[in-house]
């Protein structure tokens, strides 16, 4: 099973790729550790019909034309105004991203999907 990848170098002597599974653990890292993140939730559109097939996918990434394309659901902590999390959240996973990899973000959605 080949899995998809992003290359971010290549030279005669070889090529430096990093996989969609790779950034979405580096989002997913970035998201924990921002401000007022309380944790991450799996989307359920399709829970009671199908339970068998996972529901914890909090991330998606995925490779367009003009660059990753995210969407991120998380849960927030009872209190904080919700836009400012949005805010941090997204200036946080931009910054740990352009530093890791380098790469363009064309599309970045923070779903608040909870407040606990």
């Amino acid at each position: 099973m080949q899995r998809e990848a992003v290359t971010l170098t290549t030279s005669e002597q070889g090529g430096v790729a990093v996989s969609l599974d790779a950034i979405a653990q580096i989002v997913r890292s970035a998201a924990l550790e921002s401000y007022g993140v309380v944790g991450l939730a799996g989307r359920r559109r399709f829970a009671l019909r199908r339970p068998w097939r996972d529901r914890t996918k909090a991330i998606d990434v995925r490779m367009g034309e003009g660059g990753l394309a995210i969407e991120l659901h998380v849960v927030v902590e009872h209190g904080l105004k919700l836009a400012e999390v949005a805010a941090a959240v997204r200036s946080r996973i931009e910054y740990e991203l352009e530093r890791m990899l380098g790469l363009p973000i064309a599309d970045l959605n923070v779903r608040i999907e909870r407040v606990r």
